[in-house]
């Protein structure tokens, strides 16, 4: 159960913000229905996020599997839960979701760009400062945008990880409508 109550939806002053929240993602998920308790945190928190998922150049299988990998990284249950359908879209595979705790054993199954990004993912995550040789292999990869972009999607979900797993929001969670 999370550590606080969400927010009640139905404040007239947030009104506009679980309108908009609605239409672009689908419903108010247990992260945004704690977020909105200040609403211009949730508002720069959804622009920041948009722009991280929906307007960046980084390829949605790349972008899922960092997602998925900074979840496991930091316990973050509800993320995973979150990303794991959006991952399968964007192209991740059920053998690479399965593969993702110990990915450098499964040879096979991640490609260069994946294995590059999730060696990058986990120095960031674990180490916070990235090894030459790590950072190099995304850089040799990638184009400048795409090395902010995904540098920038690393640093985003493991804010987001720690404000789910430090306010203990989880999908168990009662859902406040």
């Amino acid at each position: 159960m999370a550590r606080l109550p969400y927010a009640d939806l139905a404040q007239p002053q947030i009104n506009e913000l679980v309108t908009q929240i609605e239409a672009e993602r689908g419903s108010v998920i247990h992260l945004y229905q704690m977020l909105l308790h200040s609403p211009a945190v949730a508002q720069g928190w959804l622009n920041h996020l948009t722009g991280i998922r929906l307007n960046s150049q980084v390829p949605g299988d790349l972008r899922e599997l960092i997602i998925m990998r900074v979840a496991i990284l930091n316990r973050a249950p509800y993320e995973a839960d979150q990303h794991a359908p959006i991952a399968l879209k964007e192209g991740v595979t059920q053998a690479q979701l399965d593969a993702l705790d110990d990915w450098r054993d499964a040879k096979d199954i991640f490609t260069e760009q994946q294995r590059a990004v999730l060696a990058y993912t986990d120095e960031m995550t674990l180490n916070i400062q990235v090894p030459k040789d790590v950072y190099d292999a995304v850089e040799q990869l990638f184009n400048e945008q795409l090395v902010v972009e995904i540098t920038a999607t690393i640093a985003t979900y493991n804010m987001v990880s720690r404000f789910l797993e430090a306010l203990q929001i989880h999908t168990d969670d009662a859902d406040q409508k």
